[in-house]
């Protein structure tokens, strides 16, 4: 995928515009755009102001928006999410979540997928309901193992919110900066002796014990919301 301050960049200057008249036409500071356009912003624009660019610079509405969500997807979930949907439709991500975003660009009209979340270690194209979550993008997880009992267990299905922050305490689906993930409870707290932050990761099963890390080692906290449980057990 383009990164979004290259697309911008060459949108500009096909129409012939120069910073100065851009930010003028969208009401968005010349230093701002220059770094969107650099790709120095540390998170995407806001919603209103890609969609000014959009209609300044004639992108299809939802272009920009899209790409900027997709962008914030995890990278172990877009992938997963990119596998699935060039399985049973043959389109990129985000031809598809710009669907969901302006659903009457699709052919066919305002329907989209519905409330559904993929399940990011299931099947290949697993995905369950989930009315409540308005979160575009909440995933699904199953639990491996025995370190979150007696709350989850094998097999169950937990649905995450990465729209939520994750607070002091929250069971939360985890990702390293080296690509890993787990599963936990998760504490904040700084170090004694380094006096940096930390975050603890905590099993609820107790005969496991809880691991500490650094705060650059964790690249996403995803808050879980809802939890599908299996009630045919011995």
């Amino acid at each position: 995928m383009e990164p979004l301050g290259n697309k911008l960049r060459k949108q500009r200057r096909q129409l012939g515009l120069t910073l100065d008249e851009l930010a003028q036409k969208a009401g968005i500071s010349k230093p701002y755009l220059s770094l969107i356009e650099t790709g120095r912003v540390a998170n995407p624009p806001s919603d209103g102001k890609l969609r000014r660019l959009e209609q300044t610079l004639g992108f299809t509405p939802g272009e920009l928006v899209t790409q900027a969500h997709l962008q914030q997807i995890p990278d172990d979930v877009r992938a997963i999410l990119g596998k699935l949907l060039d399985q049973k439709n043959g389109r990129d991500v985000s031809g598809a979540l710009q669907e969901m975003v302006n659903p009457r660009a699709a052919p066919g009209g305002d329907h989209g997928i519905g409330n559904t979340v993929p399940v990011i270690n299931g099947s290949a194209d697993q995905h369950v309901g989930c009315p409540e979550i308005s979160d575009k993008d909440a995933f699904a997880a199953r639990v491996q193992g025995d370190s979150m009992i007696p709350r989850y267990r094998q097999g169950d299905i937990v649905i995450f919110a990465p729209s939520l922050p994750a607070r002091d305490g929250d069971d939360c689906f985890v990702k390293f900066a080296d690509g890993q993930t787990t599963f936990k409870r998760i504490f904040f707290e700084v170090d004694g002796e380094a006096h940096s932050p930390v975050v603890r990761l905590q099993p609820r099963n107790e005969k496991y014990r809880p691991l500490v890390v650094k705060n650059e080692q964790v690249s996403g906290l995803y808050r879980a919301v809802y939890r599908y449980q299996r009630i045919d057990r011995d």
